[in-house]
């Protein structure tokens, strides 16, 4: 049953023409204000923090990042993965007290209509969403959720969704068999997406690609094999990614040359640097066998350099991957998979992270410039919440 206790509910902005500009916007509200029959109001506990929220405010008008959560004109609420607890319901699906992991703003509050309920999860079938990817309306029900342990909650908001991009990365490069490829180039190494797939890519070295094996009448495809994993990062973070132990090779930005420029190579960019992508391309000619952009961990450093040499770099979007994978492997075939390589992955990030919390306003604002500067530190992680400290 809602109530009407008034209460404080707080909003971060970003200017959508000039990331380096923010504020913050507050409202008194009352549980039940304007909550419609189905609706629920959540409080939002706790979000995640990395360069990969960077990337959905540069590529938010490209890739619709900004369509989630609406915001003023001019004006764009970056999207975060964490934990928020039911507050007030409408819904005969959802009860007040019940936590859920998924897709939020930078806020202390949001308003969500449950679809399509289950034991495990929901998708909020709010109007302004219904054209967006199902992938990212999804909430998972910790109560329901196989992959849930509270033990996990920091590591589960910094890894999770960055890990199940870096899952699905693994899997279409071993679906089309590395494009031939003899050697998996990562830029902006030391960044968590990068080395979940190193990771993913070391490991799994020499087993049958999961591709679509184990399917009626799906054939089996060649081993995993013979394939070297190359990352490079900048001096400064070297020693981190070379720690990590699941790089074959750690190079600098400035040590691309060195490479061997005969090798058939895939390169999947992190970072979003146009001259690092450049140098690349021209350095390994027609041996870019593939180029794939996934992140934007250098966003001021994009540039345009026209045609290069090489296979023709795209943009890597996870969720088509998920389309296909649903398609190949049935229902809860992904997190089924998902969740055997997600904890194997929890035991060795576990070891290789500092979780680092920030409560308030303050706290936000200055994690959130300091990454947007890209001056956070490698073997750190962000847990942030708008809510004060008690």
């Amino acid at each position: 049953m809602a109530t009407t206790e008034p209460f404080e509910a707080l909003d971060f902005f970003v200017a959508r023409d000039d990331l380096n500009r923010c504020k913050f916007e507050k409202a008194v509200r009352t549980k039940d204000d304007d909550l419609e029959s189905g609706q629920i109001l959540v409080c939002i506990d706790s979000f995640g923090f990395t360069a990969n929220n960077i990337t959905y405010a540069v590529f938010g008008d490209a890739m619709g990042y900004w369509n989630f959560f609406p915001a003023p004109s001019g004006w764009g609420r970056i999207p975060v993965w964490g934990f928020a607890d039911v507050a007030a319901s409408r819904s005969d699906a959802v009860e007040i007290g019940e936590r859920i992991f998924g897709y939020f703003p930078m806020s202390t509050h949001l308003i969500l209509e449950p679809r399509g309920a289950s034991a495990a999860a929901f998708v909020d079938g709010s109007a302004h969403r219904t054209s967006l990817h199902p992938v990212y309306n999804q909430y998972n029900r910790n109560a329901g959720d196989p992959a849930y342990d509270s033990r996990y909650e920091k590591l589960q908001m910094l890894f999770r969704p960055l890990f199940m991009t870096s899952f699905l990365l693994d899997d279409f490069l071993a679906d089309n068999e590395f494009f031939g490829a003899r050697s998996v180039i990562l830029s902006s190494a030391s960044s968590k997406t990068a080395y979940g797939l190193a990771f993913l890519l070391s490991s799994n070295r020499g087993a049958v690609t999961n591709g679509a094996a184990g399917l009626t009448g799906a054939p089996r495809r060649p081993e995993r094999s013979g394939y070297e994993v190359i990352g490079l990062t900048s001096e400064s973070h070297r020693s981190f990614v070379e720690g990590l132990g699941c790089y074959d090779r750690v190079a600098s930005y400035d040590e691309i040359d060195s490479l061997s420029a005969d090798v058939a190579t895939a390169f999947v960019d992190m970072a979003g640097d146009g001259d690092v992508r450049g140098r690349l391309h021209r350095h390994f000619g027609d041996n870019m066998k593939y180029s794939c952009m996934v992140g934007a961990t250098h966003w001021d450093r994009q540039g345009s350099i026209g045609p290069l040499p090489g296979a023709e770099p795209l943009m890597f979007f996870a969720p088509d991957q998920i389309k296909k994978r649903e398609h190949d492997w049935g229902p809860g075939g992904v997190q089924q998979r998902f969740g055997g390589a997600w904890r194997s992955f929890l035991s060795a990030a576990a070891g290789w992270i500092q979780v680092v919390e920030g409560r308030g306003p303050e706290q936000v604002e200055r994690v959130y410039r300091k990454m947007l500067a890209g001056r956070s530190k490698a073997n750190q992680g962000y847990v942030l919440s708008l809510r004060p400290a008690a």
